[in-house]
């Protein structure tokens, strides 16, 4: 698309909301203040939320911004009484949302009990109309002529007191919100891609969270340098003891073990506490007081059973990686790549983005069966892998045709 090499639109500097930052609301009767001024506005809600993502195990909502016209823009901390949000969560029921980013920001809104009824989704909006950059800075300066005061979304906001630049920065992200929303919403209009955009929101409102993965200590960066099943076993109770300490003390896995711990442990095997506080990490003052715990985790996995230990290669979902199809499904490989030719000319025409066009997982799926031969079976196939109508009237007969193609 055109737009790729365009540069960022410069903007009037957004350094503050125009009615100043407002303190965080903490307490039962604040919440049911701000729901009361929620109420008495119009319009849609801007909401965002900001997360601890790498500093806490927890994913929860760590401040909850809220701005709607007429209402104001409040910041609340949703820590200490969550009960008392409930006049909030009913004060903007069957009102639309408008968020950035939503499959960020709505798992952790529902975990605090908030249901969302209607939904905008700026960014899905700008992936949409072809926009180059689609974060909220970007847009926000190329569809309202603001630009953004940003640089603290890395922080970690289960800080408290929170210091009053960061509030400002948050507050900052639904200060202009639905302005973006609106002008968003035209610019959909005028391209015909409206009717698409509302069933990519209502689509993201109404989808579950994600299933937990399986065997997820699985993840553990490294691990493929283990070699034999009694190591891996070692590797899984580390884990699982790191993750029951993280757990408890509400700090992310990494920061109370790193992987790279893990995995050397696991392939050491340390015989005592000695040996093991001896090895990098392991031999700092805070890890030497967890010494018990991680030799305990080492010692159940030398004890396990040869038949209780895991195999080498935990369990396959889904269709192999790309990078052996060639090898292991050449049909199917050729499938694809016809395939992607004919989404690319797609996305250049219409100028949405080849992931935006069809979901990626549907794709992989559909090529690697080889089964789906016509349009209808195509259609049917791709709607059961999640596929939109919109997605499905721009792209089946492409779809089909490529796969006809490599049959041929």
């Amino acid at each position: 698309m055109s737009k790729a090499a365009a540069e960022p639109v410069p903007g009037i500097p957004l350094t503050e909301p125009a009615e100043g930052v407002p303190e965080p609301l903490t307490t039962v009767e604040e919440f049911a203040q701000c729901a009361a001024a929620l109420r008495r506005g119009s319009g849609p809600v801007a909401l965002d939320t900001e997360r601890a993502s790498g500093f806490t195990y927890s994913s929860r909502a760590y401040l909850i911004q809220i701005k709607r016209t007429g209402s104001g823009l409040f910041l609340l901390d949703p820590i200490h009484e969550p009960e008392g949000l409930a006049p909030v969560i009913d004060a903007i029921r069957g009102v639309e949302w408008v968020l950035h980013a939503a499959d960020q920001d709505l798992p952790c809104l529902r975990d605090d009990g908030f249901v969302c009824d209607a939904l905008f989704d700026t960014e899905l909006a700008g992936r949409l109309l072809g926009e180059p950059r689609v974060n909220l800075a970007a847009m926000t300066s190329e569809f309202t002529g603001y630009a953004l005061a940003k640089g603290h979304g890395a922080a970690d906001w289960s800080t408290r007191p929170l210091p009053h630049d960061w509030l400002n920065y948050a507050a900052l992200d639904v200060e202009v919100l639905v302005d973006l929303r609106d002008e968003a919403y035209e610019r959909l209009d005028e391209a015909g891609k409206l009717e698409w955009a509302l069933e990519e929101f209502e689509y993201e409102r109404t989808r579950p969270d994600p299933q937990p993965r399986a065997d997820p200590w699985r993840r553990v960066s490294g691990l493929s340098t283990l070699r034999t099943r009694r190591q891996l076993g070692r590797a899984r109770e580390l884990w699982l003891a790191r993750d029951e300490m993280a757990e408890q003390r509400n700090v992310a896995p990494g920061r109370t073990l790193p992987d790279a711990a893990i995995v050397n442990a696991a392939s050491k095997n340390p015989a005592t506490e000695a040996e093991l506080t001896a090895l990098p990490v392991f031999g700092g003052p805070r890890m030497k007081r967890s010494a018990k715990r991680w030799m305990g985790a080492i010692n159940r996995a030398n004890a396990l059973p040869e038949k209780e230990l895991p195999p080498l290669h935990g369990p396959r979902s889904g269709v192999p990686a790309n990078n052996r199809w060639a090898r292991t499904n050449p049909e199917a490989a050729d499938r694809l790549a016809k395939v992607r030719a004919a989404l690319t000319s797609i996305s250049e025409e219409v100028s949405v983005p080849v992931e935006n066009l069809l979901p990626t997982d549907a794709v992989r799926q559909l090529c690697w069966d080889g089964t789906a031969s016509g349009a209808s079976e195509v259609e049917a196939a791709l709607a059961a892998s999640g596929a939109r109508e919109w997605q499905r009237r721009l792209t089946v007969s492409a779809v089909a045709s490529a796969l006809a193609a490599a049959e041929g």
